[in-house]
């Protein structure tokens, strides 16, 4: 209860007035049958016009505070309970913004927007209907109660005896419901992760004509969260049967039981029909307080979903650097006996022993085999991971020492996969530096190579974007995105494999740009293709986590097999190869060349350059 205490403080005026306005229709709706019974027995029975009116003007009096009081205690229910879960939703998007990639792995997409629209909204839900009933049904069954034993007590025992059954029966329902609404919360989860998964890859779908399969796929969630939905439903589908069955039994007692007493002269006709109301009262203030309840388990399994991630332990915070207050200045990067896992465990590592290090202004070109670990060692410098044994220095500081906002802001960083976001290009570019110049946005947006195509929109830079910039091409969405990176002018550039949907022409050029406009920047550079790193001052070739060579272009070519292989793989398949090599075409049409083939004509080629 700490937790929610600090969304109720700043409206609990309303969640104070709320429920006490309600009390007026309490009042009201107690006083109106004792009204009614006055009328019968003294009014209809002399006769009396003058009676009969006054007593119907109180009534109609009563009936207007009773509004009033109803709208003005449903409006600040309302008002409580949204601004509450309001407040609550921003806290829990906040929460998920601070989640490490590990955190977030932990959790799907789907799971993450089903805890953030629909459990708060369940929790809305049972807080808006909690202070309506919170004293307006304890408020009925207890006034009635009071009402009835002072017009009959021998009758209003039946009352006693029908209480205790309904409470057990609410128990019992309750017990079976929790796990119901949890189970069916977990197929709402599989739902939306469905349709989030679906919607962002429709255009592979439709190119793969899958439209069948994915149908197929949703039919069987959705049946599950129907059925699983039914099932909970038939909870509160039982509980109302049940809750009229009590009622209408009581009350035929009732009024067999006042009928005789009428009969025998000991009771008023008036006083029978106010206690029938009365009974009534008591019966629906029970049925409200297990609706509330039934609610309430709902929303408890909603509680439960969203505590789980306002408690997630972030595992990667700045709360023990040592030197926040430092800027990243230089843009000096050095791993130290770097092992990494996502595990955790030792005997799972993705990285094993990293060491080397780039000057500021030099390029570092990283290359090997897909799952050699390649995005996942970069991802380590801006603090996306942290290291399972080892140190990543920037500019001679752990990484772990600087604040995560200074630290992420002297790197810039283009991912494997290119995001854009709806809104316009010029908004787009902007989340690279949002105070930037129009000047500035295009000089970025030049040296990336993407000024040209931009231009060639009709509304240029205020073009707007499709959801992940789906109206644009992968090579205008890898520029763009490279584009913001150089915006934020970083002391440490990194491009995991962003160039590969650019032709070589167009990369090139980009990669001109990097030599005079990023001299002071720190290149890290992750691409398939030798052509993009081989101009690097040192590269990295790295197999199963390990580095297997390090060296610049020349000297992998005389020293490194597996570079090599990866070189001879990527030459044109129109160049000749050396008088006599061996020569056996490979799987693709090339030339397949021994390893001692390799290595001499790795020495010539070193020579030529």
């Amino acid at each position: 209860m700490k937790r929610y205490g600090k969304y109720v403080r700043p409206y609990l005026s309303a969640f104070i007035i709320g429920p006490i306005l309600m009390l007026t229709e309490v009042f009201g709706e107690i006083m109106l049958p004792k009204l009614m019974s006055l009328i019968i027995n003294n009014g209809v029975a002399s006769r009396d016009i003058r009676y009969i009116i006054s007593m119907g003007i109180v009534m109609v009096l009563t009936s207007f505070v009773m509004a009033a009081g109803g709208i003005g205690g449903a409006y600040f229910s309302a008002k409580a309970s949204i601004c509450f879960t309001s407040d609550l939703r921003d806290d829990m998007f906040a929460k998920v913004q601070e989640f490490s990639f590990k955190n977030i792995d932990s959790y799907s997409t789907g799971s993450l927007v089903t805890r953030l629209t629909n459990d708060i909204q369940q929790m809305q839900n049972v807080l808006m209907m909690g202070l309506r009933m919170l004293l307006r049904a304890p408020g009925m069954l207890i006034g009635a109660l009071i009402m009835a034993f002072m017009m009959n007590s021998s009758l209003a025992v039946i009352i006693l005896i029908v209480i205790p059954v309904l409470t057990l029966s609410i128990v019992l329902i309750l017990r079976t419901a929790f796990p119901r609404f949890t189970a069916m919360q977990e197929k709402l989860d599989r739902l939306n992760s469905g349709i989030q998964e679906a919607l962002t890859n429709v255009r592979v779908i439709k190119s793969f004509v899958r439209e069948g399969y994915e149908e197929e796929k949703f039919k069987g969630m959705n049946q599950d969260l129907k059925d699983s939905s039914l099932h909970a439903m038939k909870v509160v589908i039982v509980t109302m049967p049940v809750m009229m069955l009590a009622m209408n039994i009581t009350t035929l007692a009732v009024v067999w039981y006042g009928g005789n007493l009428i009969i025998g002269g000991s009771m008023p006709v008036g006083d029978l029909t106010a206690f029938t109301t009365y009974i009534v009262q008591i019966l629906m203030s029970l049925m409200m307080l297990s609706m509330v309840l039934l609610m309430t388990s709902r929303a408890i399994a909603s509680v439960k979903r969203v505590n789980e991630v306002m408690d997630t332990k972030i595992d990667l915070t700045d709360h023990e650097a040592q030197r926040k207050e430092l800027l990243v200045k230089e843009g000096r990067v050095e791993f130290e006996n770097v092992s990494f896992s996502y595990s955790g465990r030792e005997d799972e590592l993705e990285l094993a022993d990293i060491s080397f290090q780039v000057e500021p202004g030099r390029t570092l070109g990283i290359i090997g085999s897909t799952g050699s670990g390649k995005t996942t060692l970069v991802q380590l410098i801006p603090r996306l991971y942290d290291a399972t044994k080892g140190r990543i220095l920037v500019d001679g500081v752990d990484v772990r020492d600087y604040s995560l906002l200074h630290l992420r802001e002297g790197v810039g960083m283009v991912l494997q996969k290119n995001v854009l976001f709806s809104g316009t290009i010029e908004e787009n570019l902007k989340w690279g530096r949002e105070d930037a110049t129009e000047e500035e946005l295009r000089q970025a947006a030049e040296n990336a190579q993407a000024d040209g195509f931009v231009t060639a929109f009709s509304e240029g830079y205020q073009t707007e974007l499709g959801q992940g910039g789906s109206n644009v091409s992968g090579g205008q969405k890898q520029r763009l995105c490279i584009a913001r990176a150089l915006l934020k002018k970083p002391k440490i550039l990194i491009l995991d494999d962003s160039a590969s949907a650019v032709d070589t022409a167009t990369e090139a050029r980009i990669r001109e740009t990097f030599g005079t406009e990023l001299k002071s920047t720190t290149k890290i550079i992750i691409a398939q293709r030798i052509g993009s790193v081989e101009g690097a001052d040192n590269i990295l070739v790295l197999d199963e986590g390990r580095i297997i060579g390090q060296g610049s272009h020349e000297e992998l070519l005389k020293s490194c097999s597996a570079y090599q292989e990866i070189y001879y793989s990527q030459r044109d398949k129109e160049e000749t190869v050396p008088p006599g090599q061996a020569v056996c075409p490979g799987e693709d049409g090339r030339p397949s060349l021994s390893k001692e083939d390799r290595e001499k004509t790795a020495g010539e080629e070193a020579g030529k350059v």
